[in-house]
């Protein structure tokens, strides 16, 4: 989808999806010592102000004007500050020392995921850790919600090949309760870490 569609996306009253952070990342990042991070493709922000709110320097980047101003309003409600920045994931160049990048939940087509990936490891510092979290290729057969597609899905292998350069630290297949309409399911998502040497 492209910058239009997801301000149309965006564009109800209320978030789209939670203000809660994703449940992966937590889990992969809570203990890490504050520093600064990049959340590219930040969407309406929750994972970068929830950041904000542990004490990290957030730089959250998007495509959609109305995502950002949606986390701009979560960030002034959590009393937090976030560094808010238009563009794309595929062209935007972040500058080096970063120690935390997250890519979560970004669905591209294979040579543009690549191109996004790369574009975000620029910006990751020695020791730092990236974190890519998105919707396994099975979430279409096995799983609930999340981009019907298979060209934009992928599997913890998909992301290792394209993480060049970094040690892959945890390449997993993982779940999570998904309600809709008072019926829970189950959806797949792919969870990889990896960090700068």
């Amino acid at each position: 989808m492209d910058a239009a569609s997801w301000d149309e996306r965006y564009g109800t009253d209320g978030l789209l999806w939670t203000a809660q952070p994703n449940r992966f990342f937590v889990a992969e990042v809570v203990d890490l010592p504050p520093g600064r991070a990049l959340d590219m493709a930040c969407g309406e922000g929750r994972n970068a102000v929830w950041l904000a709110t542990k004490g990290w320097q957030v730089t959250a980047v998007d495509h959609s004007e109305v995502g950002l101003a949606k986390g701009r309003d979560l960030a002034l409600e959590a009393g937090v500050e976030v560094d808010w920045r238009l563009g794309d994931a595929t062209t935007y160049d972040p500058a080096p020392g970063f120690d935390l990048v997250a890519v979560l939940y970004l669905h591209l087509p294979r040579d543009q995921m690549r191109t996004a990936l790369e574009k975000a490891m620029r910006g990751l510092e020695p020791g730092g850790l990236m974190v890519v979290v998105g919707h396994h290729l099975d979430n279409i057969v096995r799983g609930v919600g999340g981009p019907q597609v298979p060209e934009v899905l992928y599997r913890p292998q998909d992301i290792e090949q394209m993480l060049g350069g970094l040690d892959i630290v945890k390449a997993e297949t993982v779940e999570r309760p998904v309600d809709r309409a008072g019926v829970t399911g189950i959806a797949i998502d792919t969870l990889v870490t990896a960090v700068r040497p």
